[in-house]
């Protein structure tokens, strides 16, 4: 429990628990996290609809829900959800719900009397909504950005407009960098990228995403799911999360091909997302590779347990612009990483001396890292003791919150908050 003096934190995010992956698990683990620690915390966000691209059940109908969830006061508002989202339709997805956002997010605002509004991106496009909140009420502002969505949809052909909308993309971007009192992401990389947009260095926090550490030395048993999915090899290569564009996870794909004729080895591909249909089609003839849909919460440390291997592919020019949050759970997991991206990235940093990094779009050199660390149980071994350190390191939960509440403290002038924390 925090000695922090308690403050009012209004979140505006598209994206929020009970989505099990993405930005979601952050969002929401923040918001829980300010509140077990003696924090007023209230939320707007998005119905629930990723990664099926498709609103839960339970939340379906209605314009506005609000509840209280594990002490988070909660108002979800209604959206536009495309059934096959490309560049045009998740823009439309994103201004629906700054439309939506901007009424609950003024009425929070008269009720709560934040000392701070925090907005997370993606949606990029919703963040003035939360910095006119904070204007109204005096309130300090905060942007956190989980990746670099403008450059993010050029790199990944979603951008429309070409080269028009891409400049467009890039002026707004600007605009908004430059509105907030703070602006954070998560990795140095991008820390460095936003300070090359111009952001002030005295603006620019790092805020990671977190690990389960939980899962760092637990004993490891056989997972339930070999049982469930029929999986008789001994080895098993992993891609857990969502299935979209800039995963680039045709890889996977093509890395199986190359491998089928292992008898020892499946690969296992949990996830969902608009390029499922398309990656099962592509893998319709090969025998040793399954599909399975995300996995809730509560069997995450079974499904980390499945794995030999982990498996993050990415696309070159996505780098930079994202780090994955399924990175952090993998890590923790104690299993070596199969990665692609090239030397010098922020990507390539975080997964080198845990596994194997290769080129992006190079399914030989994918393959063959695999069939490597299959190969080498000792430097499999060795990448995962690796794995479970760096996690511990870099990917703490309570430290980075700790670094959080700190931030706030200083930049809403709590004196009694910063000499409390320095304390500790």
């Amino acid at each position: 429990m925090s000695s922090t003096k308690s403050l009012r934190v209004l979140i505006v995010g598209l994206n929020y628990a009970p989505e099990r992956v993405g930005i979601a698990v952050y969002s929401s683990g923040l918001a829980e996290a300010l509140v077990e620690r003696g924090h007023q915390v209230s939320v707007i966000a998005g119905k629930p609809y990723y990664p099926s691209w498709k609103i839960d059940e339970g939340f379906r109908g209605g314009w506005r829900l609000r509840d209280a969830e594990k002490g988070v006061d909660v108002t979800r508002v209604a959206h536009y959800v495309p059934v096959r989202p490309n560049g045009a339709r998740r823009i439309a997805h994103h201004a629906s719900f700054a439309l939506s956002s901007l009424f609950p997010a003024l009425r929070r605002v008269w009720e709560l009397r934040p000392d701070i509004v925090v907005t997370v991106a993606p949606s990029l496009i919703a963040a003035p909504v939360a910095r006119l909140a904070a204007a109204l009420c005096g309130a300090k502002s905060w942007l956190h950005l989980q990746d670099f969505e403008v450059e993010a949809a050029v790199a990944t052909g979603l951008a429309p407009g070409g080269a028009i909308g891409a400049r467009l993309g890039q002026a707004f971007e600007r605009a908004v960098l430059g509105m907030f009192d703070r602006v954070s992401t998560i990795s140095p990389a991008m820390c460095r990228k936003l300070r090359d947009k111009g952001v002030e260095p005295e603006r620019v926090v790092e805020f990671r995403n977190w690990a389960s550490l939980e899962r760092i030395g637990a004993p490891s048993g056989e997972s339930a799911f070999r049982d469930e999915w029929r999986i008789s090899t001994p080895h098993v290569a992993l891609y857990s999360g969502n299935i979209a564009n800039k995963q680039g996870i045709e890889l996977v794909v093509a890395a199986a091909r190359r491998l089928r004729e292992r008898g020892d080895l499946t690969f296992v591909v949990c996830g969902e997302g608009p390029n499922r249909a398309r990656l099962e089609a592509q893998a319709a003839d090969l025998g040793n590779i399954r599909f399975h849909d995300l996995q809730p919460k509560e069997r995450l440390a079974d499904l980390l347990d499945l794995a030999t291997v982990h498996l993050l592919p990415q696309l070159a020019a996505a780098a930079d612009l994202v780090l994955p949050s399924k990175l952090t759970n993998m890590l923790a997991s104690g299993r070596a990483v199969v990665a692609t991206a090239h030397p010098g990235t922020g990507l390539c940093a975080e997964v080198e001396g845990c596994g194997l990094v290769t080129p992006p779009g190079d399914d030989e050199a994918f393959a063959g890292a695999i069939e490597r660390l299959l190969d080498d149980s000792a430097a499999r071994e060795a990448f995962g003791q690796a794995a479970g350190r760096r996690a511990r390191l870099r990917w703490g939960r309570d430290a980075i919150i700790d670094g959080f509440e700190r931030e706030i403290a200083r930049l809403t002038h709590d004196p009694q908050a910063i000499g409390d924390r320095a304390a500790a």
